[in-house]
């Protein structure tokens, strides 16, 4: 499911800003982006995030910086200085004139100045983090509900369109063996075969015919199907695996009515019914 929250905190020492999106993704896929120095805050950022969400792609970006009224540390490696300042002046020996480095050379050297990075701590700056990182989570979590609401609203209307077919499947079922031994006789006849209606050879092809042909626990499985699928949507807890497990046993259920029946008008049924539960089955691979 999609969703973006952005939340701030700050402390004395500094500002945090956290924004969060997702996207529709079967599994959770997190990806953090933190400053280097924030390594070591990824697994509770992980274990907080992962606490409420658990399908989609999220992504997760932290902004650190200073509080106002403080100052960055700036930190000078003499030994580097040194070293890039000697490195110089062989060059100039090397090629017979002097080299002389100003001082903008020696800021664009990494390492040589440092402004402050090193003295981010990590417990200090999740005091900031934190609260930031909750706000942002309740706002995507919020749009991530409101986005579940239209799509419960959906499925309830697709699950009536499923129970309206099965139970036209169903009333077309119960015809099925008297039309059966019509079609039976009149092949007979047509074949110049006058046979008794009541012989037993005709009987008997008409009883094997509505024993192969009975869908009564595919059609009872369905019920049984849509009220558990009624009861997840109504649950509290993230129901988008057992719906996804739900949707491959009405296709099987829908599947094995197909094949019994042997009948234009309940194949018809049975194609309409499939095109509305793939309709379902794509909306529910993104949904917790």
């Amino acid at each position: 499911m999609t969703g973006f929250g952005r939340g701030s905190a700050a402390t004395d020492a500094w500002l945090a800003t956290v924004e969060i999106s997702s996207v529709n993704r079967k599994q959770a896929e997190l990806v953090i982006q933190v400053p280097r120095e924030l390594n070591e805050l990824e697994a509770r950022i992980r274990n907080a995030v992962l606490a409420v969400v658990s399908r989609g792609r999220i992504q997760v970006s932290i902004k650190l910086e200073r509080a106002q009224g403080t100052t960055a540390d700036f930190k000078i490696n003499p030994a580097l200085a040194l070293a890039f300042s000697a490195a110089l002046a062989e060059l100039g020996a090397t090629i017979g004139q002097p080299i002389l480095p100003t001082a903008a050379d020696f800021l664009r050297q990494p390492g040589i100045i440092d402004i402050g990075t090193s003295e981010i701590d990590a417990d200090t700056a999740w005091l900031a983090i934190a609260p930031a990182l909750t706000s942002a989570l309740m706002q995507l979590a919020a749009m991530r509900e409101s986005e579940g609401s239209h799509l419960k609203t959906d499925f309830f209307a697709r699950l009536e369109t499923l129970a309206s077919l099965t139970r036209t499947i169903a009333s077309g079922a119960s015809d099925r063996p008297a039309r059966q031994r019509e079609l039976l006789l009149k092949r007979l006849s047509d074949a110049g075969l006058d046979l008794d209606p009541t012989e037993e050879r005709v009987a008997k092809e008409i009883a094997l015919f509505a024993d192969r042909c009975d869908i009564s626990e595919e059609l009872t499985r369905l019920d049984s199907h849509f009220a558990k699928f009624h009861e997840y949507l109504d649950a509290n807890e993230p129901p988008g695996r057992a719906l996804d497990f739900l949707c491959q046993e009405l296709f099987r259920e829908f599947n094995t009515i197909g094949s019994k029946a042997n009948d234009a008008n309940i194949a018809q049924a049975i194609v309409v019914a499939k095109t509305e539960l793939e309709k379902i089955r794509e909306q529910v691979q993104n949904i917790e």
